[in-house]
């Protein structure tokens, strides 16, 4: 159990520092043709208010650049008063963050997206345990963890059975 816990904490606080990046966003699409360039004529009033201090040098930005800054704009957009109040605490503690700490971060998100879903989902439910556990005890794992040396971490992170060989008959 406490070996579970250990490991949560490890991964929550990756996960929750790559929570700091940016609000949950659907999965990537599979990279397709480039993009075409999305007009500033094209964008809703609303858009382009959140988007102003891009206007004039709209036109020069990289196609994909547009795309981003768009569907970023249509997501807060569509985002309640909450969400947006987290997503601002979260992307200012993500530009407070040394440019070590947002790569290392980086890193640990493609790693976490490379994992099966089925490894996604316990890293899922061991960080939202993790969460629900009282803050002292947070703490607690926090500092256990830290103190434990690459290699007491590694081995503590449990692993999924080795499949059983089938038996030939």
């Amino acid at each position: 159990m406490i070996r579970a816990l250990l490991i949560c904490a490890g991964l929550v606080l990756a996960a929750a520092s790559a929570s700091a990046q940016a609000p949950a966003a659907p999965e990537p699409a599979p990279p397709a043709a480039p993009a075409a360039p999305k007009t500033w004529s094209s964008m809703s009033p609303q858009q382009q208010q959140l988007l102003k201090s891009y206007q004039g040098k709209w036109d020069s930005l990289p196609p994909e650049r547009q795309q981003s800054l768009a569907n970023g704009s249509q997501r807060w957009l569509s985002m309640s008063p909450e969400q947006r109040s987290s997503a601002q605490q979260r992307f200012t503690q993500w530009r407070a963050m040394p440019p070590e700490q947002r790569q290392q971060l980086r890193q640990r998100w493609q790693q976490y997206k490379s994992l099966p879903p089925e490894q996604q989902q316990r890293v899922r439910e061991s960080f939202n345990r993790f969460r629900q556990m009282p803050p002292e005890r947070r703490t607690e794992l926090r500092k256990q963890w830290r103190q434990m040396s690459p290699e007491q971490r590694h081995r503590a992170i449990p692993r999924p059975p080795a499949p059983r060989p089938r038996s030939t008959r």
